[in-house]
């Protein structure tokens, strides 16, 4: 014991000794950090929340702003029919009333007109915005436009000759460069945190159009949105995600580069909405096993796992079973720089696309459509459909679109377009997608219903649903 204690003290000494001697080669973020401050600001969010469809979405965790955003978007999984969950009810068997939710992020000016970028999940849904500058002034601010795809949101506010950042360029950025971030992390307002460039072009699942920086930068609620600087007080990337099992920063923190971001901006500026290019596939990563079965020599490339009947891909004449390797000249080395090449591409242009087909090379000449819109889709998914009605245990239903289905890998499913009684008890609310009902797959609404009908009251029934990457059985009683 007093052994082991020595060597810890010994080691200590060394490391304080070799940190003096190294201490003028250590980067000073003072001046960073005076110059640029100001340039940061903190985003307050006001919505309105519906108890059944998603009121104190995690159970057990503290009733605190900040932490609950934590784990909106870090998908701490909700544990359905406990306490508290969503649409579960209260004391008196009530579900429980409509609230209103707040929640912070960060921001940072690009232009000295007013104009904020931030992520598109600190304003999502928001029916207030609030923006304070670094002299404690406060404006109201308006959404211009927000794209989910790549988080990324444009908001403005009414004031000019303010500081505004300064763009830097990230594909200039190499694998351990110092970076630092402003923002705040839990309410506190211009807190700096600092590291180092971890890794580029990082991929990360269901985020298929941002090839995101990683850092181990210090980042936590309350710090999305805000700036991720270069030490020259360039902005390269905006701060977003984090990789956490413990509920704080774990040196895993994730920022969208900042030209992909003023992109967006601009797109959203210009015309409100963004553009992308879209070949209508499915892909997959290309597995050595795969490419072995294919005769190539790497893996290099993504595998077409379907095409869409009509799409611009299925005109074009791609294949289930080809690899793409070049898009429009772009190499195509792994599966996620397909959806980027791609989306990057303006609707209506006629791409070169090389392709690997039964271990031949062929080119194909593919006419790029534009990606389906998002908002769109959503926004008709939240609408009931016309003369749409509860069934007997309060679920709205509604089929999934070919789209949609696409996402489930085809599978069939019925998406929740309201929630209430017994099913909004249980836990069950909207977006949530029915895949079956006591081991039985689901066909369509009509079936469904009529399932349902014929359970006696008072039996309990298991509802296989889906909810966002996660399928869970939820018990519900039927009532009369």
């Amino acid at each position: 014991m007093i052994k082991n204690w020595i060597a810890v003290v010994t080691l200590g000494l060394i490391s304080a000794v070799n940190l003096n001697v190294n201490a003028h080669s250590l980067p000073d973020f003072t001046e960073l950090a005076e110059k640029h401050g100001a340039e940061v600001v903190n985003i307050s969010v006001t919505q309105s929340v519906h108890a059944d469809a998603g009121a104190m979405p995690y159970p057990g965790m503290p009733d605190d702003e900040q932490m609950q955003e934590f784990f909106k978007r870090f998908g701490i999984p909700n544990m359905p029919g406990m306490p508290g969950s969503p649409g579960s009810p209260g004391q008196n068997g009530a579900p429980q009333p409509d609230y209103k939710s707040q929640s912070l992020g960060s921001g940072f000016i690009i232009s000295s007109d007013g104009y904020i970028l931030t992520n598109a999940h600190v304003v999502s849904d928001a029916d207030e915005v609030i923006v304070k500058l670094s002299d404690k002034r406060e404006f109201k601010a308006k959404i211009i436009g927000a794209d989910k795809r790549t988080d990324v949101a444009l908001v403005k506010i009414e004031a000019t000759g303010l500081p505004k950042v300064t763009v830097g360029e990230p594909s200039k950025l190499k694998v351990g460069e110092w970076v630092a971030a402003i923002g705040s992390p839990f309410g506190l307002e211009n807190t700096m945190t600092a590291g180092i460039v971890s890794a580029k072009g990082r991929a990360l699942p269901q985020e298929n159009f941002v090839p995101f920086i990683q850092t181990d930068v210090a980042i936590n609620p309350g710090n999305s949105g805000g700036p991720l600087f270069n030490l020259a007080g360039e902005v390269v990337g905006i701060n977003s995600q984090i990789y956490s099992r413990s509920g704080g920063s774990m040196g895993l923190s994730f920022a969208i580069p900042i030209d992909v971001a003023i992109d967006i901006s601009n797109q959203l500026k210009s015309t409100g909405k963004i553009t992308r290019g879209w070949l209508g596939i499915a892909i997959q990563e290309l597995t050595k096993e795969l490419a072995e079965s294919f005769g190539m020599k790497n893996t290099n490339g993504a595998l077409v796992a379907g095409v869409e009947k009509n799409g611009p891909a299925d005109k074009g004449g791609l294949d289930a079973g080809d690899v793409i390797t070049k898009f429009d000249g772009k190499p195509i080395v792994t599966s996620a720089d397909l959806p980027r090449a791609v989306g990057a591409t303006k609707p209506g242009k006629i791409a070169a696309v090389e392709i690997l087909r039964k271990g031949s090379a062929k080119m194909l000449s593919i006419g790029v459509g534009e990606m389906p819109s998002e908002s769109a889709e959503v926004a008709q998914s939240n609408k009931p459909a016309a003369k749409a009605e509860a069934n007997k245990i309060g679920l709205t239903l509604k089929e999934l679109t070919p789209q949609q289905k696409k996402k489930l890998n085809g599978k069939n499913g019925l998406l929740v377009i309201e929630s209430v009684g017994a099913a909004a008890q249980a836990g069950i609310r909207r977006g949530d997608v029915i895949l079956g009902l006591n081991n039985s797959e689901t066909q369509s609404v009509d079936q469904f219903n009529k399932q349902i009908n014929g359970v006696a009251t008072g039996k309990t029934i298991a509802v296989l649903v889906q909810r966002a990457e996660n399928t869970l059985y939820v018990p519900i009683k039927v009532g009369k």
